[in-house]
């Protein structure tokens, strides 16, 4: 009996060894190599940026310009650009329009905004200067040579004038042009020897069509044009044409606004701005 009891565990402590050495034990996954060392990680995409520039007419082609070229440089920022008369800008930005970055062709109507604390602290500069000209239609019909001759023709009234309304910047260097000669603005445009444009692109299409026999405009629009400049005003005689510019303060993307402005002081606008008759100031 006691053999057979012994036969039995024998019997059983084998099988149960066979059951374990049948057991496999699984061995991990080998891991997958790592194909990103050495490689830089991609930068995020800049975040889409919205910029509202309001310039003076003036500086239409060459903003145009630089706004292309600086797609470029900044591809996620999307600048929207107005162009009127300074004066008309100005009010537009008094009454509550969104603009981040204001390039005025004079000073004054900067200098309203500045007074009124419209503009971000520290980003004001004087950015360009401009000429303004005397310019005549194709061939120029009346044969006027100078600033000179045209203030006997407009004193004897033999003459018709396209030049800018008070509020616009060029018609404001025209009065000073009028002021030098000692020339009555009312009593001329009573005289029928006036014409006058709400911006300095009006003006401009005067002269390009012929509808009158000269005009006073800005030398970058008489470029622009393809216009004959016959003479320029000297700083005696209606003071420096300046371009001011600033970030407003209320500009909901300053940052941007800044670094656009930047740009435009530098060579590669600079370029697009000197091409056209501008002078960089900055």
């Amino acid at each position: 009996m006691k053999k057979l009891f012994s036969l039995l565990l024998a019997l059983c402590l084998a099988l149960s060894l066979a059951a374990c050495g049948g057991q496999k034990t699984e061995e991990p996954a080998p891991a997958e190599p790592d194909t990103s060392a050495g490689e830089p990680a991609a930068e995020p995409a800049a975040e889409p940026v919205e910029l509202t520039v309001f310039a003076a007419a003036s500086m239409t082609e060459t903003m145009d310009q630089i706004i292309a070229l600086y797609k470029d440089v900044a591809p996620n920022v999307t600048i929207t650009p107005t162009y009127d008369s300074s004066g008309t800008l100005l009010t537009q930005i008094q009454e509550g329009a969104d603009c981040d970055l204001f390039i005025s062709a004079a000073p004054k109507q900067m200098n309203t905004l500045d007074e009124e604390g419209s503009l971000l602290d520290g980003t004001r500069l004087d950015l360009l200067e401009n000429k303004v000209t005397l310019s005549v239609p194709e061939g120029n019909p009346s044969g006027i040579e100078t600033f000179d001759q045209l203030a006997e023709l407009l004193a004897s009234g033999d003459v018709l004038l396209a030049m800018g309304n008070s509020d616009v910047p060029v018609g404001q260097y025209t009065q000073k042009i009028f002021e030098f000669y000692g020339l009555d603005e009312a009593a001329l445009a009573a005289a029928g020897v006036l014409t006058y444009g709400s911006n300095v692109k009006e003006v401009t299409t005067q002269v390009s069509e012929a509808t009158v026999d000269c005009g006073i405009i800005y030398g970058t629009d008489a470029f622009s044009a393809g216009l004959t400049v016959v003479d320029s005003a000297t700083a005696e005689m209606c003071g420096q044409v300046i371009y001011p510019a600033a970030v407003l303060a209320d500009s909901q993307n300053p940052e941007a606004a800044q670094a656009f402005l930047e740009y435009l002081t530098g060579d590669e606008a600079s370029a697009v701005f000197e091409g056209v008759g501008f002078s960089p100031l900055s």
